[in-house]
């Protein structure tokens, strides 16, 4: 199967979280795929986390449950490891819908709520920095929501 082309930055739905047009962004320089959250708890065998976006006011403290989750570790860019929550959710990019891993991640000063690793990327896209928004741009709005 061919490599799809996707941009540095675009916009893609999480159905099984009620999440629509969130950005995100590819980064390649990352192995795991991560969702910015904050008050991530643990109550009753349930994970829940709430979301945050700037540019989703109606996303601002909505709170997301997660009944299957694991914990993994993940080392940053600047070598430390961190102990995270992971979650699997679909992806809808280029009107298709992808399984993923995502970990949790609390940083409030984040410009994309949802960064995109290479775990993720491996053998389905190629990454052009100079684009942005292909697949939002070609949205099928039918299929979402």
């Amino acid at each position: 199967m061919p490599k799809k082309v996707i941009g540095r930055i675009d916009k893609a739905d999480f159905p099984l979280l009620g999440l629509f047009d969130i950005d995100i962004k590819i980064d390649t320089g990352a192995y795991t795929s991560s969702i910015h959250c904050h008050k991530v708890k643990v109550e009753e065998g349930m994970l829940k986390c709430k979301f945050y976006d700037k540019g989703h006011p109606l996303y601002n403290g909505k709170e997301i449950t997660f009944k299957n989750y694991a914990l993994t570790k993940v080392k940053s860019s600047n070598g430390m490891v961190q102990e995270r929550y992971k979650v699997k959710t679909t992806m809808l990019l280029f009107n298709k819908k992808y399984k993923i891993n995502l970990t949790l991640s609390t940083r409030n000063d984040m410009k994309y709520p949802i960064l995109i690793g290479r775990r993720f990327l491996n053998n389905k896209f190629i990454v052009d920095v100079h684009l942005k928004n292909l697949s939002f741009d070609i949205k099928d709005q039918t299929i979402t929501q």
